[in-house]
């Protein structure tokens, strides 16, 4: 197994903040053109056109499903209640389950090549040696394993004293892989698990599924200024994640985005607007009928 260093570690990194982007190619910036776009960079960097990336990203409000929620036997009925909430809905094209979103949670995409040599536990591994690292001031408590309750569990759940605050997913393009975690750092993780949670009960009901989707208890959810008893925001966030790639890498560059990653991008767009069309036609029906009301 690579050491995490080497694998984030590049002579060049390239960094890009999209934490306070608010369109992207003329088109509303939502978690949707998030995923479009960190496809264009997993296949810039399995081309060896552009250097390995940290993407940094922020979306106010978003439940994201994942692949196996958009089959939920009662999905037109968990949705609308999201609405209700508040929340825009989208499901992504890499793995895991429902997430919330919003601007207590900074999303950190490490896109890298020369997956064809990185098992997917390397590629995960480095994401969680790099948290660990940017945190290494505030905690060494910092365990990964699945946290049963939790919302998107998996062997990659991030916590501290059995509290989750991050979780993993990711997504392989070619000879490139964008590894995605979600940090929630400030604000009510209880209130956004008892979303999902509510979300579940609703989508599924007491209906057998072939998946096994999780039984959510909020309480085994907390932010990291929570858990660590510390006051930390998302610009705190980004600053420890600059830091560490300043130590980590040799040269940090921001270079934009090229006509070949934005048409790449745009074809990406297309397919998660496909992929969506199922939630987007639910969320239509949804606003006609509360129009009509």
């Amino acid at each position: 197994m690579k050491n995490w260093k080497e694998i984030i570690g590049q002579s060049t990194l390239r960094y890009i903040d999209h934490s306070q982007e608010k369109t992207f190619q003329e088109k509303k910036y939502t978690a949707l053109t998030s995923f479009a776009v960190d496809d264009a960079l997993a296949i810039s960097v399995s081309n060896r056109t552009s250097p390995s990336a940290i993407r940094l990203w922020v979306h106010e409000k978003t439940i994201v499903l994942g692949i196996p929620d958009a089959r939920l036997p009662f999905l037109e009925e968990g949705i609308p209640f999201l609405a209700e909430q508040g929340y825009h809905v989208v499901v992504r094209n890499s793995g895991g389950l429902a997430v919330a979103l919003d601007g207590g949670v900074l999303n950190i995409s490490l896109v890298i090549p020369g997956v064809g040599e990185l098992s997917i536990y390397d590629c995960y591994e480095a994401m969680v040696r790099l948290i660990e690292y940017m945190l290494r001031d505030l905690t060494t408590d910092i365990k990964a394993y699945e946290i049963v309750g939790s919302y998107c569990p998996g062997d990659f759940d991030l916590s501290i004293d059995g509290k989750k605050f991050a979780g993993i997913s990711q997504r392989r393009v070619k000879d490139g892989a964008a590894v995605q975690i979600y940090l929630d750092v400030e604000g009510n993780s209880k209130e956004r698990a008892a979303v999902i949670r509510d979300f579940y009960a609703l989508a599924k009901k007491e209906t057998e599924t072939k998946f096994v989707y999780p039984t959510v208890e909020p309480d085994v959810m907390g932010s990291l200024s929570e858990l660590l008893g510390v006051h930390l925001t998302v610009e705190d966030m980004k600053k420890r994640v600059y830091a560490a790639l300043q130590d980590i890498c040799e040269e940090i560059v921001t270079t934009p985005f090229s006509n070949t990653e934005l048409d790449t991008f745009e074809k990406r767009y297309i397919q998660m607007i496909k992929r969506n069309e199922t939630v987007a036609e639910t969320q239509r029906l949804e606003k006609n009928n509360s129009a009509e009301k």
